[in-house]
């Protein structure tokens, strides 16, 4: 495998194309449980037929862990909507309806996503009570085992030049509540500064799924705390900002 081509670089990772293989490779501080698990949620996922890479191998190079999968040819949600933002409602349709087809699919071996959740809670630097209440909340949440990705938003979401979708990057894969999966791209959107786009978003979720806003936007405070975890401190102090909100309009 040639390494020669890096089309993507985030934290501890570096993302390479060699033809039609993508290649996936972390630092050495990654944790090698985090790259298998991240693997086997993908072959797991591959299971339900959706729209996503082929996971080929998972292997080492250079004393460095790897996935490697399909390489999907296409343009980044994310970038055609820059591109053509008055084509914003249609994208923002698609990117919904792919939504509610992966949460209409059950992979039952997957993680449970309420036990992830309590135990980045945990994890929190806040204090033992709102951590308590935050318990008590997601405690009190309907269980569901709907497939969630956890990271859904339109920079992994791809689209071929024959128009067929994409889904990529399942490392956060649990089943769950659909809701808390809507309010993780919601906060999504909110930390990249588009309040617009997050409540455009919402909108169209909870018309689309018969889903309540408020009980969507109950989930908020729980999926903001899980997620401020190993954050930077800028996104850190915005998710955290969202721990303490009870009521809603």
């Amino acid at each position: 495998m040639k390494l020669d081509n890096c089309i993507s670089e985030r934290i501890n990772k570096k993302i390479f194309r060699d033809g039609n293989k993508c290649i996936k490779l972390f630092d050495e501080v990654y944790s090698k449980a985090d790259v298998l698990n991240e693997a086997l949620n993908h072959a797991r996922v591959e299971e339900t037929g959706l729209n996503i890479p082929e996971l080929y191998e998972v292997t080492r190079i250079d004393g460095k862990w790897a996935i490697v999968s399909q390489f999907i040819e296409g343009e980044m949600l994310s970038d055609l909507i820059a591109a053509n933002p008055k084509k914003y409602d249609e994208y923002m349709e698609l990117f919904v309806d792919i939504q509610l087809d992966i949460q209409s699919k059950n992979c039952p071996l997957l993680s449970r996503l309420k036990d992830k959740m309590n135990r980045k809670i945990d994890l929190t630097e806040l204090d033992e009570t709102i951590k308590y209440d935050l318990h008590t909340r997601l405690d009190g949440m309907k269980k569901h085992n709907k497939l969630c990705h956890g990271d859904y938003t339109p920079s992994n979401f791809i689209i071929t030049p024959d128009n067929t979708p994409y889904i990529l990057d399942w490392a956060h894969a649990t089943q769950g509540n659909a809701s808390a999966d809507a309010a993780r791209t919601y906060l999504t959107f909110c930390l990249e500064g588009n309040i617009a786009g997050a409540d455009k978003y919402l909108d169209l979720f909870c018309k689309k799924s018969a889903t309540a806003k408020k009980y969507v936007q109950s989930w908020m405070p729980i999926v903001a705390a899980s997620q401020s975890v190993k954050k930077k401190d800028k996104e850190k102090d915005i998710l955290l900002s969202w721990v303490n909100v009870v009521d809603y309009e």
